[in-house]
């Protein structure tokens, strides 16, 4: 295979890859070419909402596992990535959250220069077609669609009044004024349908001349001369080849996959790249830092009809003639934010409501009408790290997460559970609950602990990897190198309180701009 030439090369076409490669595109007189390992997004499962857990453990999935984690009972954690055009964002909830003011303040007081909620929210607003319309904190008519759920689920409704009865405040709009409080979740669709950043950005682009988009592609590693990226080292169909750029390259391979290829490529901790004979081109803390928010639900049987029975011919029907109902469910699809301690300027912990049995990592069958409800740890203290397994890139990295490692994780999560405990008994819920199906034993901080270390999954966010002030600069320029950025989740100072994939999506429209001004 002859190696190919581009101005820039993007490693990865998920929430963030996606989003760049077509804004750098948009200039006429720049080549872009766009890396992904997985295939083009075509099966039906990526585009109704309410199938995204279908495509667990599917080829569309990188099938991660973390390695055992110390503070889950040395349980090994498995972890969904999407592998396809879309990334993530073809294979997530769908929940359009941006995280709080405070994250991006923190991480701008913090160093990362141009970084603070004021810096970024006319980005979050140019990209944004909400269907309520461009006001103070949305956009409108921008490449990523926004919209209210359309399932119309009457046990989301059933939670959120369990909510308002225990004396939390509603919240029609958590990238708001205010973060606090419970309600429904705005979703990335349109019509009803998934919008993935392959949907929004690469679908409408695909004709450009000057835009190639690699499928069933794996990069091997990043090419240098000394202080300069040169391009990326790809195999395909059982080929290996270089392809080369010209101006820069963005690797866009999330908080897992962009570690691992800069640590094959000799950029890392020298000592770990020592050890398995890798070249030494930059000593940095790749791989270390990890950050994920860690869910617990808790799952009750109830004799309302939940999403169990959502794949039926009336309602297919009806998402193809109305964009409704419950195919169109994201599954997560109210919730809400909460403090839990006085001291707190900002939430501890988030709540998900999933209207049918979410358990065993979201693998378990709906074996009957039920329905989950819980915490996640939504500024979690611990930190992990992602490091090499073996110096070959198909070999999956080695993932410690260290969930639940520090007392003051803990305590939020026993916090947060106590508040579900609380919710299920509120008439609201009560009413139309027939028994327990996954919850904890007992009340006490030792019995919600170890329900948590046992039943507690990944809620697909991890972060910081790559982080700005310690692998890249504001301007996600590895350090280092003059032509070499990193743009997703991984460049993340620390996770954001919310949901992460409105905010890679940020990312990678923030390194089109970097690139563009040369900045």
């Amino acid at each position: 295979m002859a190696d190919e030439v581009f101005d820039y090369v993007v490693v990865g076409a998920g929430s963030a890859g996606a989003a760049a490669a077509a804004r750098l595109s948009e200039d006429p007189t720049v080549t872009v070419a766009l890396i992904e390992a997985g295939a083009a997004d075509s099966a039906d499962e990526i585009h109704i909402p309410v199938a995204f857990g279908s495509l667990f453990k599917s080829p569309w999935d990188w099938d991660l596992d973390s390695e055992p984690e110390p503070g889950l009972l040395n349980r090994r954690a498995y972890l969904p990535r999407g592998k396809m055009l879309g990334g993530c964002s073809s294979m997530n909830a769908m929940i359009y959250i941006r995280g709080n003011r405070l994250d991006y303040d923190e991480w701008a007081a913090n160093g990362a220069t141009g970084w603070s909620y004021d810096d970024v929210l006319p980005i979050f607003r140019r990209f944004e077609d909400n269907e309520r319309g461009a006001s103070e904190f949305h956009g409108a008519g921008g490449p990523l669609a926004v919209s209210e759920s359309r399932s119309e689920n009457h046990l989301a409704e059933s939670w959120i009044d369990a909510a308002v009865e225990a004396g939390y405040e509603l919240n029609d709009d958590f990238n708001g004024e205010s973060q606090i409080g419970v309600g429904r979740y705005q979703v990335t669709q349109r019509n009803g349908m998934r919008c993935s950043t392959a949907v929004a950005y690469l679908h409408p682009n695909l004709d450009r001349p000057n835009l190639t988009v690699m499928t069933d592609t794996l990069a091997r590693r990043v090419m240098a001369d000394s202080t300069r990226a040169t391009g990326v080292e790809i195999s395909r169909g059982g080929d290996v080849s270089v392809v080369h750029a010209a101006n820069e390259v963005i690797v866009s391979a999330g908080a897992y996959g962009s570690p691992h290829l800069l640590l094959l490529s000799g950029i890392g901790p020298k000592e770990q790249l020592e050890a398995f004979q890798i070249p030494v081109l930059a000593d940095l803390p790749v791989g270390q830092g990890l950050q994920d928010h860690y869910m617990v639900l808790l799952n009750y049987l109830t004799d309302q009809e939940s999403l169990m029975t959502a794949l039926s011919p009336e309602n297919a029907a009806r998402l193809q003639t109305e964009g409704r109902g419950p195919l169109t469910s994201n599954v997560g699809e109210a919730g809400g934010f909460f403090i839990t301690r006085p001291e707190l300027a900002a939430p501890n912990v988030q709540f998900h409501l999933a209207p049918v049995l979410f358990y065993n990592e979201g693998t378990g069958p709906a074996v009957a009408h039920g329905f989950g409800q819980g915490p996640c740890v939504v500024k979690p203290t611990s930190r992990g790290s992602v490091t090499l397994r073996t110096a070959n890139p198909e070999s999956a990295p080695r993932i410690v997460h260290n969930y639940l490692t520090t007392a003051e994780d803990q305590q939020a999560i026993i916090d947060g559970l106590r508040i579900a405990v609380d919710l299920a008994s509120r008439p609201a819920l009560k009413s139309i609950i027939t028994g327990d199906f996954v919850t904890p034993v007992g009340t006490s901080d030792a019995e919600l602990l170890n329900f948590a270390q046992r039943a507690g999954q990944t809620l697909y966010h991890p972060t910081s990897t790559c982080a700005i002030g310690a692998v890249v600069d504001p301007q996600l320029k590895v350090y280092g190198f003059e032509n070499l950025r990193v743009a997703d989740a991984s460049v993340m100072p620390s996770v954001i309180r919310g949901n992460t994939n409105a905010t890679s999506i940020l990312i990678g429209e923030r390194v089109a701009d970097f690139a563009q001004q040369g900045s």
